[in-house]
């Protein structure tokens, strides 16, 4: 067995980028930058207003002024003349502001009668415009990597980019095996169950950028193994779920070689998910990782293992998954001799860990939102111990 950092850098050094791609933008949330965009447009490109009020020259923002309205500006539509001595120009939130002007005051400070205004003596101290290239300049950038937000997506916009080039979704074929699964919406058999490890995965895939497919359930047997693998072979990982132990009908890692596989390392100092596999398949063919068939194993896993190697396959840190910290609810006992990543619940700065972490239970894996991480040898820990935990 291997520690959990072990595996990890042996994971990182078998993933591989996978290139670049040029999109649309309204298709660019969620997926990687992988070149800087660069702004086309000052934003704004006009000193514009802040407020909707009056633009006067700057000298006449002073209370008791009396000016005379020679015009109005809207977004959209400027005023194309100057503001001169004693002269205001009506001015609306976003319009341009006008030539002379230094200073918009605010339509509350105001008091007008026909053409004509006066200034209160309630002026602020602002002038209450946007002054051009205020926010961003032509030439500047928004760097990669970086998975993009909808406010990444607002910014690249107001840029004037239409097209952003991204990492490619790394394509991640998903293999459940076993003779008791069946779909959901099926009729198992009596001695069947309802595969849920392949939802979970493929939904956590995709919150990393992936592109996954689920593949047929892969039965028990060395030719349906084989045929499933098959279909597998465009992908750029492959991830089997079951199979990967030492029991008789755990044919996956004879399989997987008898197919090409380089395998990497074999079992995790960790629990849930010892039974961990990796490789590649050939020199050239897709990474594999085999993961654990119990529900709670294999998303563990998934977090700890697969969700940082598609991260990585994308261009982005190569990194394990942040590690946080929080205090101790209760009383909690010593850890055995392998890392423990224990389903807890975090509120605020304090945690408490489930005391079943069977890892069949998935009504408690809906219910956490971390896993608690205990060092192999952790002694006992009382109340208000810090704890560390990674958000899942």
């Amino acid at each position: 067995m291997i520690a959990v950092a072990e595996a990890l850098e042996a994971l990182f050094a078998l993933a591989r980028p996978l290139g670049r791609e040029t999109i649309d933008l309204r298709d660019a949330c969620g997926r990687v930058l992988a070149e800087d965009a660069v702004a086309q447009r000052d934003q704004p490109p006009f000193d514009g207003s802040a407020m909707d009020g009056y633009a006067v020259r700057a000298e006449d923002a002073v209370p008791g002024k009396v000016l005379t309205v020679i015009g109005e500006s809207a977004a959209g539509h400027r005023y194309h003349g100057a503001v001169g001595p004693g002269e205001a120009v009506r001015i609306f939130t976003g319009a341009p502001v006008p030539e002379g002007a230094g200073h918009v005051v605010i339509q509350e400070d105001v008091e007008r009668d026909g053409d004509r205004i006066t200034l209160t003596d309630r002026l602020g101290k602002g002038t209450n415009i946007r002054p051009a290239g205020g926010d961003f300049r032509v030439g500047d950038r928004l760097s990669a990597p970086r998975r993009l937000t909808p406010r990444d997506v607002a910014l690249l916009a107001s840029m004037n980019i239409p097209r952003v080039c991204v990492a490619r979704a790394p394509k991640v074929a998903l293999i459940s095996t076993g003779d008791e699964l069946v779909l959901p919406g099926d009729t198992p058999g009596p001695d069947q169950i309802i595969v849920s490890n392949t939802f979970g995965l493929d939904a956590l895939f995709r919150q990393a950028g992936a592109l996954p497919r689920m593949l047929p359930i892969a039965r028990d047997s060395r030719e349906s193994l084989i045929a499933t693998f098959d279909q597998a072979r465009d992908a750029d990982l492959i991830v089997t779920i079951g199979g990967a132990s030492v029991g008789d009908h755990d044919l996956v890692g004879r399989v997987a070689a008898e197919l090409g596989l380089d395998q990497s390392f074999y079992k995790v100092a960790m629990r849930p998910g010892k039974p961990l596999m990796a490789g590649r398949m050939g020199a050239d063919g897709p990474m594999m990782i085999g993961l654990p068939g119990n529900p709670v194993s294999a998303m563990v896993c998934g977090t700890i293992f697969v969700a940082p190697v598609l991260e990585a396959m994308q261009g982005l840190k190569v990194t394990a998954a942040p590690r946080r910290i929080a205090r101790l609810a209760h009383d909690l006992p010593a850890n055995g001799p392998r890392e423990h990543y224990m389903r807890a619940r975090v509120e605020g700065d304090r945690i408490e860990i489930f005391p079943s972490q069977d890892s069949s239970l998935l009504t408690l894996l809906a219910e956490a939102n971390a896993l608690a991480v205990r060092a192999p040898g952790a002694p006992a820990a009382t109340p208000g111990d810090p704890v560390e935990w990674i958000a899942f």
